[in-house]
């Protein structure tokens, strides 16, 4: 009774605590996940002759790298965006007054032509002063959903400050907190934990390990097509692109809009030929490279990686991706011990 006692009072101060924290528990998980990704070169970074014993400044050096890995990127796009608000503006003005030119692809298509040609005229070739749209952009709702994606940015800039501050004290502790967990986990559950949380650890580093790698790649070879085809800016859109291609089938989102742009301006073949060839370059890097890459370091079958990345990011969100692999790697642990001991 004494034992049972004593498990149940401790379950639940451990239930409280977490709920108490529970806003702060995505900084954690972050935080966690980064230092996971982080930690070969934390361990590389100590054993430097000028920088052993030295965990404050490279707790300091590794933290503030991370900051400007996000802070930078945003800076440079609230900048372009800033430059680009004006012709935006203006646009919007034109369009206001005089409607929106059709495309030059409609009046090329094979079918239906006519009746599109006839329904853009009707509905978006008149001046749109008086439409619904037009109105709806002046309206209540807009406002309010620009409060409320003011609010989700207050938060997410919290929640990347808190991370910020979980992690220097992460790699401020080093090898005592690592080397704390791992006999705490021994202790609690047996000597295999230990084996078993190295492997988890693995298969988060792959993880993301492989989607650093496949970003990048994605964002050059998108890169180079914006550079050929002509869009704008095409240096800081491979750039997005990759941010963007970090997480898995996010990178359409930028490369459809960059076709839709060219379709606008009347560059049909251009915007299709991008489009086509974003999507062979997503399917490739998302379907065989990416689980590839992170089932060699992790040592999963190719389906339980991409099972564990695409359910972990629709149960867990974003943080799924991540955290997905690991538990297909527990699982996979977990069933060979079994047939091991049968």
């Amino acid at each position: 009774m004494q034992r049972f006692a004593s498990a149940a009072l401790y379950t639940a101060l451990l239930l409280l605590a977490l709920w108490v924290v529970r806003d702060f528990i995505p900084a954690v998980v972050w935080a966690c996940v980064i230092a996971i990704a982080l930690w070969p070169l934390l361990r590389k970074l100590e054993r430097q002759p000028g920088l052993a014993g030295r965990r404050t400044t490279i707790a300091t050096f590794l933290t503030v790298a991370i900051a400007l890995l996000f802070v930078l990127p945003a800076c440079i796009g609230i900048a372009q965006a800033a430059q680009e608000a004006h012709d935006l503006i203006v646009w919007l003005h034109e369009v206001e007054r005089n409607g929106l030119a059709m495309p030059d692809f409609i009046s090329h298509l094979p079918f239906g032509s006519e009746p599109l040609a006839n329904w853009w005229q009707a509905n978006l070739g008149q001046p749109l002063k008086g439409s619904p749209a037009m109105k709806g952009l002046h309206s209540g709702t807009v406002v309010s959903l620009g409060r409320q994606f003011g609010v989700r940015a207050a938060h997410a800039l919290m929640v990347f400050g808190f991370t910020l501050v979980t992690l220097f004290v992460i790699f401020q502790a080093g090898p005592n907190l690592s080397g704390a967990v791992l006999r705490g986990m021994r202790r609690a559950f047996g000597a295999n934990s230990a084996q078993l949380a190295e492997r988890m650890a693995a298969a988060v580093r792959g993880t993301v390990a492989g989607l650093v790698v496949v970003g990048i790649g994605e964002g050059a070879l998108l890169g180079i097509a914006y550079a050929v085809i002509g869009v704008p800016h095409a240096a800081l859109l491979g750039f997005v692109t990759a941010v963007a291609a970090m997480l898995p089938f996010c990178a359409p989102l930028v490369f459809c809009g960059a076709g839709l742009w060219l379709f606008v301006n009347g560059a049909t073949v251009g915007g299709i030929g991008l489009v086509v060839f974003g999507f062979i370059v997503v399917f490739i890097a998302e379907h065989f490279v990416r689980p590839v890459l992170i089932g060699s370091s992790t040592r999963l079958p190719f389906l339980l990686v991409l099972f564990g990345i695409l359910g972990g990011a629709e149960t867990f969100g974003l943080l799924g991706v991540f955290i997905g692999p690991a538990l297909m790697t527990v699982l996979m642990v977990l069933w060979s011990e079994f047939v091991h001991d049968a």
